[in-house]
């Protein structure tokens, strides 16, 4: 199995902790997003979308877009599972984790980055109160969806991670960088830390990664 994968990728990091809690071994390879490495011929034939990230098995089979992928581990590698058994659970645990894989994360993007600058010729202070809000907004959902929930536990659905974890450690990490206050979220907060506390979750934080450039590394 090859995975293709770049180290501040959040769909990349979603796939990087599946593959961690399923503990299921993959080639990875690395595809540089800031040297265009993913409109490169070869890696479009992978992907023509020219996404990342993309899993491809051994028997040539190719998988791309990370919720797919995740769903696709979790059948073929049902344990632990990243779904809940009952069909309500299974149905409030992908609302969470499309939330912000399909409404906060798209707009935070390098190729809207590239529009609202090149295109639009927005200013850097622009573009940071657009990254922001879109940030902002995704967490005060999560916030609403989470605290006081009777399915809440220590994590977003009962005591074990599932795709909404995975999903939603990925924004608050950009909320981090940002330097966003996450007080006012604490039960996001809260399930952040937790998740994060796992080794699958915290070695597969962007800026834990062999791509990971020297100078973004955390300084001991």
């Amino acid at each position: 199995m090859k995975f293709f994968s770049f180290w501040r990728s959040l769909a990349s990091f979603r796939v990087r902790i599946a593959l961690n809690l399923k503990n299921v071994p993959a080639e990875v390879i690395f595809v540089d997003l800031d040297a265009n490495a993913h409109r490169d011929p070869e890696y479009r034939k992978i992907n023509p979308q020219m996404a990342l990230p993309a899993l491809v098995e051994d028997d040539g089979t190719t998988l791309f877009q990370s919720l797919a992928i995740l769903e696709y581990l979790d059948e073929k590698y049902p344990s632990p599972p990243l779904l809940p058994a009952d069909p309500a659970g299974r149905a409030r645990v992908r609302a969470l984790a499309l939330m912000v894989a399909c409404e906060g994360h798209p707009l935070l993007v390098p190729r809207v980055r590239r529009y609202l600058d090149h295109e639009l010729n927005l200013r850097d202070t622009q573009q940071a109160a657009w990254r922001r809000h879109w940030i902002v907004e995704t967490l005060a959902a999560l916030e609403g969806h989470l605290a006081g929930h009777k399915d809440t536990g220590r994590f977003c659905h009962g005591d074990a991670p599932t795709l909404a974890d995975i999903c939603m450690v990925g924004h608050v990490t950009v909320a981090v960088t940002q330097q966003i206050d996450l007080k006012i979220y604490p039960t996001v907060k809260r399930i952040f830390e937790t998740a994060m506390g796992l080794p699958e979750f915290a070695s597969a934080h962007p800026l834990a990664q062999p791509d990971t450039p020297e100078a973004m590394r955390p300084k001991a």
